[in-house]
Order: structure tokens, then C-alpha cells, then sequence
């Protein structure tokens, strides 16, 4: 069985083929590509060398296939993607803004994905769990989160580490249950992966040192604020260390900090230091933003060992 282990949605995305087109205006669009925040992170830990596991549902149709046999193709394993004949596989639409910004139009609650139940989550899939990986953007309906918590429990019982990212956008935030479970989630954690605007709207403290020491009397080991184009900041105890970004030339950010995530906790699960990890998984989040399309960024090791070498890194994965 697999040592890291998530559970959530599974989509495909179509995206607007050309920066400035709009929902509104009839125009060229791309896709499907294999998608979904959960599978990106599952696909880069397997990738960069941990067995991975996820837990998901997939309507009868091709864009379920496609998601299932590249997740296959990269070594996933994917017993536990059940397909939901009465439904048909998510799907996100995706327009890219002159300034970087990209507006979204989701299927995925009336989509196999919302069809996630806490029986789909059984002890046998743990047996082996080093990991397991929260997504706080799954957690879109009460069975979802029922199901999460299951998993909680039971990667607890079988001694497993807990990482979280939140993934959740602000408007989010004013929902009472949405409330609760990152409050769950924060409480569960060993290593916490926030963006910088995410700490600030969760913690609801703007200065990042004191929204950092709230989180961090939860009781959780590592908290990793992601920057993007401008790196991450590693906090452990009262120690924190900055790690430099890699100036690449973005096309499609979509997926990045799920490559990040899944580099980060594949790389812990491998023995190395936080510090090690924290480098490649920068590397990998700016690798992933070269690439069209949001699984097309994952990458190898070995991958991500020549991109910072050109780029001008110097970590090498012993």
C-alpha cells in the first residue's frame, strides 16, 4: 500500500487558448487536460519517488479515463478511484487576465467528484500510510469533509504525518463550516502549506510572525508559506529560514502549489531534511508554471535536479 495518501477531486480542465479572452465572448479553448488539486499533488509525490495513493471518483467517460491512465502512466495507484456511472467527471474552465489573474467556471459539485463518501475510506488503504495530505479546496460538501476526518483518524491510528493546504479562496472563508474545518485541519497538522494571503485570511492576524506563532501553538511542526514568484519562507520552532525563487517565464500557474506540496511532503517521506525539501519543492512550483496545462508541470527528480542546475541552483537530492 501506499505511503502517501489524499483524497479528493478529480477533474479535467479546458482553458482559454489566448491571455484577455473572456466567459462572456465566444472563443477558442484547450483541453481537456487532467486536472484537480488533489491528483496534481498525488501525481508529483509519486513522481518525485514516494508510492502515492488517491482516493477519488470519476464519472463513466473519457475525462475520467484520461485523469485515471495518466495518474496510472506516472506509477499512482488508482484502486481507489471509483467511477460513478449516473454522473459525468468535473470539469474547470479557466481564462487567463492581461495581469495574471484567472477567473474560473467549476462543475464540480453536480460532478462525480461531490459523489466522495466516508465509505469510500477504508483502514486497508492506510496499512502502509507514512502521510496523508489534506486539500482544503475538497472539503466542498459535509460527506467530503466526513470523509477527510475519517482518513484523519485513521492515518492517526497508523501513525502517519498530517500535512495541510488550505487551497481555498477568501470568499470561502465566511463560511461557517468551511470555518470549522480548517480549524480541524490546523488542530490535525504536522506541516502546514499556506499561501501568504491564505495565512493572513485564516489567521485573520496581518503581521506573518504572530499569524505564524497562532498556528504554530496548534501544535504543528513545520509551516511553509508559499510566495510564489517570490519563493517560501520554512518556520520550524522558533527558527525560519527563506528559500530564493527561480525567475522562469510563467505560462499557465495552475497547479504549482500542488507541485510544490507534493515535492515537499514526497521528499520528507524520503528522509530528507525540511530544508532540502523546501528547495526542491520551490523548484518544482516554478518548473510547474513553465508548462501549459495543470498536470504537464509535474516533474522527476532527476527533472527537477537539471532545471536548477540551469537555472542556477545548486541542492543536489543524495
Amino acid at each position: 500500500m501506499a505511503e502517501i495518501i489524499t483524497i479528493g477531486e478529480i477533474l479535467v480542465e479546458v482553458m482559454a487558448k489566448h491571455v484577455g479572452q473572456k466567459f462572456d465572448t465566444t472563443g477558442e479553448f484547450i483541453g481537456p487536460f487532467p486536472s484537480g488539486a488533489p491528483a496534481i499533488f498525488i501525481d508529483q509525490a509519486r513522481k518525485t519517488g514516494s508510492s502515492s495513493a488517491i482516493v477519488s471518483t470519476v464519472g463513466n467517460d473519457g475525462f475520467g479515463q484520461i485523469n485515471i491512465e495518466r495518474l496510472k502512466q506516472d506509477g499512482v495507484d488508482v484502486r481507489f478511484i471509483r467511477t460513478v456511472a449516473e454522473k459525468t467527471t468535473g470539469i474547470a474552465f479557466v481564462t487567463y487576465k492581461e495581469n495574471g489573474d484567472r477567473d474560473f467556471i467549476f462543475t464540480i459539485k453536480d460532478s462525480a467528484a461531490a459523489c466522495i463518501t466516508r465509505d469510500d475510506v477504508k483502514e486497508q488503504i492506510f496499512e502502509n500510510c507514512k502521510y496523508y495530505h489534506i486539500m482544503g479546496c475538497s472539503a466542498f460538501n459535509e460527506e467530503m469533509i466526513a470523509a477527510i476526518k475519517k482518513a484523519v483518524g485513521i492515518a492517526r491510528a497508523n501513525n502517519a504525518q498530517i500535512s495541510f493546504d488550505p487551497n481555498i479562496r477568501k470568499e470561502l472563508m465566511e463560511n461557517e463550516k468551511i470555518k470549522e474545518f480548517i480549524d480541524f485541519a490546523l488542530h490535525t497538522c504536522d506541516i502546514f502549506l499556506p499561501g501568504e494571503d491564505e495565512l493572513k485570511w485564516i489567521t485573520g492576524i496581518w503581521d506573518e510572525k504572530e499569524a505564524i506563532r497562532s498556528v504554530m501553538e496548534k501544535g504543528i511542526r513545520y509551516v511553509v508559506v508559499k510566495r510564489g514568484k517570490k519563493g517560501c519562507t520554512v518556520y520550524e520552532n522558533e527558527s525560519s529560514f527563506d528559500i530564493d525563487p527561480y525567475e522562469v517565464t510563467e505560462v499557465d500557474p495552475t497547479g504549482a502549489g500542488d507541485c510544490f506540496a507534493g515535492t515537499l511532503v514526497s521528499l520528507l517521506n524520503q528522509g530528507k531534511s525540511i530544508y532540502e525539501a523546501a528547495q526542491f519543492a520551490n523548484a518544482a512550483g516554478a518548473y510547474a508554471v513553465t508548462k501549459k496545462g495543470p498536470m504537464e508541470g509535474t516533474a522527476t527528480l532527476d527533472e527537477l535536479q537539471e532545471f536548477m542546475n540551469y537555472i542556477g541552483g545548486t541542492t543536489k537530492c543524495l
